[in-house]
């Protein structure tokens, strides 16, 4: 298994890519009842040239492939009663140890609303893995005995509830994946983007320089990158403070 923890800031980031090397390549399967659901947001943009470059592999699995039964059985009613379904242990098991004998897996992640809410650092952690595994939840969720035995992670993607993991599985995918070296036309597009190293991504502006006479600040059209670089990280201090306080006390 990597070596490399799941939670990193931008500047640890940047000190284990020097030190390791470019990952010239990641892995991620993901297992879901609806996989389909997930085929066209993961088949384009920057997700699809990072494909395209051969820097990243997607490989969707239907749980149903491994079902208990001819009828595509995968879930069942809960011990002790009460309202939905959950997804059963011996599909799950059987998707994760076939999978496991091709691949060294470095997490096996399991989507869930009460895991660890995802944040920057989590992506930037996650982002020098070389195999992942993302299980989607569904219905009432899988049975916790799965989560005990061979779930190594449990990412939610905020406080609320949704039909299933795949659309937190698309989330998780497009917030890892952008950062893989070489992704992006231009890498430090990633390096400044907000919540890297606690702060919001300052004000941006483009052409024309003046607009219904709304004007860009002067200091960008200077020329003293000195001076812009000042202004940008003053402006991204100034938009943390007055809109997410909670990054500056380290809560966020």
């Amino acid at each position: 298994m990597s070596s490399f923890s799941n939670k990193c800031s931008i500047s640890q980031l940047i000190t284990q890519i020097s030190r390791h090397g470019y990952l010239c390549h990641m892995n991620i399967h993901i297992i879901s009842v609806l996989p389909e659901l997930m085929e066209s947001p993961l088949n384009h943009s920057i997700i699809k040239r990072a494909q395209e470059k051969g820097l990243l592999t997607i490989t969707l699995h239907a749980l149903r492939k491994w079902a208990v039964n001819e009828y595509g059985q995968v879930d069942d009613y809960q011990y002790g009663g009460g309202a939905g379904m959950v997804m059963m242990c011996e599909p799950l098991e059987n998707a994760i140890l076939e999978l496991k004998k091709e691949n060294k897996f470095d997490e096996i992640i399991y989507l869930t609303p009460d895991g660890a809410t995802l944040n920057q650092s989590i992506a930037n952690g996650l982002s020098l893995k070389n195999n992942l595994l993302f299980i989607c939840g569904h219905y009432k969720g899988i049975d916790q005995r799965i989560r005990d035995h061979y779930i190594t992670k449990e990412i939610s993607i905020g406080d609320y509830v949704l039909s299933g993991g795949e659309t937190a599985a698309i989330v998780l995918v497009d917030a890892i994946g952008r950062l893989i070296p070489g992704v992006l036309n231009d890498e430090t597009s990633a390096l400044t983007d907000s919540f890297q190293d606690r702060l919001l991504a300052p004000p941006v502006y483009t052409r024309p320089a003046d607009y219904h006479g709304w004007k860009v600040p002067d200091i960008l059209l200077s020329g003293d990158l000195r001076k812009i670089e000042e202004w940008r990280y003053e402006q991204a201090l100034k938009r943390t403070q007055e809109r997410r306080p909670d990054m500056m006390d380290g809560e966020g």
